[in-house]
């Protein structure tokens, strides 16, 4: 059988996993359940939409919490100790400037099941990050993107 990858988390990532766990398990199977309930009481099911949505919800609730309990399963945490302030890593936070746009742009490097790009959560797999890993204030890296290289350069390691 081949081996698992591991989910590399930072402690923020595997809080939100285990909280998001808990309110599917407790809160939103009890929602569900009620909903199918109800749905059952309005007679036929079989024209019953009601009770479709609900059993449908029922299967989305359930595959997610599979889906976390095979994330944390094979969870691999990142702790602020673990973190070198002096080089980028999992669960780095850095400061970068483009040098082409002359923009600014802060990052959270994370491992790949917490990357939200819109939270300014960037993975260790992706282009950028796997440029970062490494690198030290003041260096610059170049990151291959489908329109061409771009340059960064580091400014700032920020302590969490």
């Amino acid at each position: 059988m081949a081996e698992m990858k591991k989910n590399i988390l930072t402690e923020e990532g595997l809080k939100a996993l285990e909280d998001e766990l808990q309110d599917l398990k407790v809160n939103r199977r009890k929602e569900v359940a009620q909903k199918i309930k109800e749905a059952r009481e309005q007679g036929d099911l079989s024209e019953n939409a009601e009770y479709d949505a609900a059993k449908e919800e029922q299967r989305d609730i359930e595959l997610r919490i599979e889906e976390i309990d095979k994330i944390l399963k094979n969870a691999e945490l990142v702790t602020d100790e673990d973190v070198d302030s002096s080089v980028i890593n999992i669960g780095s936070t850095v400061r970068i400037q483009d040098l082409e746009f002359d923009e600014q742009m802060e990052y959270k490097i994370v491992g790949s099941t917490e990357a939200n790009s819109l939270k300014g959560k960037i993975s260790n797999e992706s282009p950028v990050g796997k440029a970062l890993i490494g690198a030290k204030v003041g260096q610059k890296v170049e990151v291959e993107t489908p329109s061409g290289m771009i340059q960064y350069k580091i400014l700032e390691i920020l302590k969490n």
